[in-house]
């Protein structure tokens, strides 16, 4: 009995269903994301309160760069979220214009396997791969 092909080497696009599925993927990713980033600013700005805690003045020096370490931290991840955040609102972008999903070095159409797991790739493994 023959099978149907529906390799990804046959479709050169995505239909209106498929790239709806993406983009819930890519729109609950991007909330996650933004909580996250929320999360780390009060997070960060609730640093700055000493609260009742300010007692022990001999061992506030130690507080004090613990504080700045877990700082650092913080901003470090809130800047890889942000990043993260905007590549994910790049990709509503190429959803709306129509090149979501198409490798930007080979043209050819990226997996949705890989789409669902990276929904901000923009290109296949093949050629990420062949980058390094």
């Amino acid at each position: 009995m023959a099978q149907k092909m529906n390799s990804v080497d046959e479709k050169t696009f995505y239909t209106e269903s498929e790239l709806a599925e993406f983009e819930e993927i890519i729109l609950r990713k991007l909330k996650a994301t933004n909580s996250e980033i929320e999360f780390i600013k009060r997070t960060l700005s609730r640093k700055d309160d000493n609260g009742t805690d300010n007692t022990a003045v001999g061992s506030k020096t130690l507080e004090d760069g613990a504080d700045m370490r877990e700082k650092e931290r913080l901003n470090q991840s809130a800047g890889r979220l942000s990043k993260f955040a905007s590549q994910l609102e790049m990709a509503l972008i190429r959803i709306k214009n129509g090149t979501y999903g198409i490798c930007k070095d080979t043209g050819k159409l990226i997996p949705a396997e890989r789409l669902r797991a990276v929904p901000h790739t923009q290109q296949t493994i093949e050629a990420k791969l062949s980058q390094n």
